[in-house]
């Protein structure tokens, strides 16, 4: 097929996740269903810890920027998908595609960013609990959170301004249900080097460093409780970070696993089921439920928040 170049190319095709017409109307029910379940979640998590004074700490402050980003990740991918389906339709505009990709990448990275300042948290709070609230003050958190918000909106840019660069095929096909970066490049017809050289150093800086950090605050935080003599004060400290280490496993686990292998191996229709089941919809889904069925403080903030709803007239 002759290539052409980009500003010939208006649009791309999605091959999304199967072409049957009785599946894709299951696979609809059943994705809108858990993007509802998703927003209403977190925005209770964030209604939750903004109305109740007693939440107005570094750890849920981080909490509830990550409802949010998690919202906005969510958003991101799922309602095209949902549109294209009731359409019968598989076109996303050039433009469109590249929107997509640019956020995609900016709320995946603010996730990554996030779980390690919360893992910092946890550090300081149960290593350092005597100097956690000199450390851990409003204006150092307001600045760990628009740093990592800096430090992403310009990853995402320069992949942008990369990916424009490239050329590409008319009717070019991408076999995901949405525009992700590493997808877009294999089927770039000109040279991408520049792309994956970029790519690899952003999924190690943004990637690897971050969970390296995170590895670090909970060895540390479990050689603080192995001197700490008292099995209760072990106990209490370590389930403040329970969510936290369950969240990060998820997140780590579904992305890392299929990411990782997708880069080098063809996409597969496997593959694809399990990007958009465990990484892109049922992570953001189970955030909420994660930090609010085993913490107290959470639940009676949401105890009250459904209590004042019920009472107004």
């Amino acid at each position: 097929m002759e290539a052409r170049n980009r500003t010939e190319v208006s649009e791309f095709l999605l091959l999304g996740l199967s072409d049957g017409p009785g599946l894709q109307l299951l696979l609809c029910g059943v994705f809108l269903s858990m993007y509802l379940v998703t927003i209403l979640g977190n925005l209770l998590i964030i209604l939750a810890i903004s109305s109740d004074s007693h939440l107005h700490t570094p750890m849920y402050f981080f909490l509830s920027n990550l409802s949010f980003v998690d919202i906005c990740f969510i958003s991101t991918t799922i309602p095209k998908m949902l549109v294209n389906i009731q359409a019968e339709s598989k076109n996303i505009s050039y433009i469109g595609c590249l929107v997509q990709a640019c956020f995609f990448t900016i709320f995946l990275g603010m996730d990554d960013f996030l779980l390690t300042v919360m893992a910092y948290d946890r550090y300081v709070a149960i290593c350092q609990p005597l100097h956690y609230a000199f450390i851990m003050n409003p204006r150092f958190c307001g600045f760990l959170v628009l740093m990592s918000w800096f430090i992403i909106l310009w990853v995402a840019l320069l992949h942008i301004l990369l990916i424009m660069r490239l050329t590409f095929c008319m009717g070019t096909e991408i076999p995901h249900f949405f525009c992700e970066l590493a997808q877009i490049i294999k089927v770039a017809c000109s040279d991408t080097l520049a792309n994956k050289i970029f790519l690899y150093v952003a999924t190690v800086l943004l990637g690897v460093f971050p969970l390296t950090g995170i590895l670090f605050s909970y060895y540390r935080i479990i050689s603080s409780l192995v001197r700490m003599a008292s099995a209760k004060g072990k106990y209490k400290a370590f389930s403040t970070c329970g969510s936290h280490l369950t969240v990060v496993s998820l997140f780590y686990g579904t992305g890392l696993g299929v990411y990782l292998s997708s880069a080098l191996t063809h996409s597969s229709q496997r593959s694809l089921i399990a990007s958009v089941i465990m990484y892109t919809m049922v992570t953001p889904m189970l955030n909420p439920f994660i930090y609010s069925l085993r913490n107290k403080d959470v639940k009676g903030a949401l105890r009250g928040l459904f209590g004042r709803a019920a009472s107004c007239p």
